[in-house]
C-alpha cells in the first residue's frame, strides 16, 4: 500500500469528530444529496452525541456512505471509516478524505488485516466508526443483506463498544447496486433507520473463538435485516445469501466482470 498520512486527531467539534476537511467535504456533497434525494430518516435520538460507537449499515449502492454520513453527521457525530484504497488514489478527493481522518487500506492484500488495526485506535480516542459488515455491496438479487464477515463483531467485542444497527434503502434507486449511473429526477426517498444498541455482551470474552464470533455477527445482521423489512414493508426471504458459499467473487463488481 501507498505510504498515507493517517490521521488518529481525537474527535472535537460540532458535530462531534469534525474538521475543516470534513467540513468542507460537507458543503459540497450535501447540496449535490438533495437534488436528488429526499430524506425519510429516522432514530436519530439512538446515535450517541459523543463516545466512542459503532454505526453498522447493509449496503445496496455506492451511493449508501455518503447518505449515510449526511444522516449521522445531522445526527451529531461526523463518523470515521476504513475504506478500499483506490478511491484514496483519486485526484482531490482523495486528500480531502484522508484530511478528513478516513484511513485507507488495501483490499484483498496483507495489509487487509490492519484495518482492525485502523479501527482500534479510532475508537481508543473516542470516534464514531461506520462500518459495512458485509464488506461489499450485497449480492443477493433482492437487495437484502448476505452474510457478513466477522471482523464487526471482533471489533465491537474486543473492545467493547456499542452497535447502533442502520438500515437503509433507496439510494439503489437513484445508483442502482454496482451500477454508476444515476437517476436525478424525480428525487428519490431515502429512507434511513437507526436502532437501539445491540447488546453483544453474551460474546464477550470469545473475541477469538470463531464459532462465537459468527453467531455474534448474524446477531447484529439480524437486527439490521429487521430495521430494513420495516423500511421496506416486507419480510426478506427465508435463504440468507451467503457469499462463501456463492460462485461470484467476494469482492468487486460482478457485473462488470460478467
Amino acid at each position: 500500500m501507498a505510504d498515507y498520512k493517517v490521521s488518529y486527531a481525537p474527535p472535537k467539534g460540532k458535530p462531534h469528530g469534525t474538521n475543516f476537511a470534513f467540513k468542507i467535504g460537507t458543503k459540497v456533497v450535501i447540496p449535490l444529496l438533495n437534488l436528488v434525494g429526499k430524506k425519510v430518516w429516522r432514530g436519530a435520538e439512538n446515535i450517541p452525541q459523543t463516545g466512542r460507537v459503532i454505526v453498522a449499515s447493509n449496503h445496496v449502492s455506492y451511493l449508501d456512505v455518503l447518505f449515510f454520513t449526511h444522516f449521522l453527521f445531522r445526527s451529531g457525530r461526523a463518523p470515521r471509516y476504513i475504506g478500499k484504497e483506490g478511491v484514496f488514489k483519486v485526484p482531490v478527493i482523495g486528500k480531502i478524505l484522508l484530511a478528513a481522518g478516513m484511513v485507507p487500506v488495501a483490499r484483498e492484500s496483507k495489509d487487509a488485516s490492519k484495518a482492525l488495526d485502523h479501527a482500534l485506535r479510532l475508537l481508543e480516542i473516542g470516534h464514531c466508526v461506520g462500518v459495512y459488515p458485509e464488506g461489499t455491496l450485497t449480492r443477493d438479487p433482492n437487495g437484502w443483506p448476505m452474510v457478513a464477515k466477522t471482523g464487526l463483531a471482533r471489533l465491537a467485542i474486543t473492545t467493547r463498544t456499542p452497535i447502533i444497527p442502520i438500515a437503509q434503502w433507496g439510494s439503489q434507486i437513484v445508483m442502482p447496486t454496482y451500477e454508476k449511473k444515476l437517476k436525478i429526477f424525480p428525487r428519490t426517498p431515502i429512507k434511513i433507520l437507526a436502532g437501539k444498541p445491540v447488546d453483544l455482551s453474551a460474546w464477550y470474552g470469545k473475541e477469538n473463538d470463531p464459532a462465537a464470533l459468527i453467531e455474534a455477527t448474524a446477531f447484529v445482521m439480524r437486527a439490521i435485516t429487521d430495521l430494513l423489512e420495516e423500511l421496506r414493508g416486507e419480510k426478506r426471504p427465508v435463504e440468507i445469501f451467503d457469499p462463501h458459499t456463492s460462485t461470484l467473487p467476494r469482492t468487486g463488481n460482478f457485473k462488470k466482470k460478467r
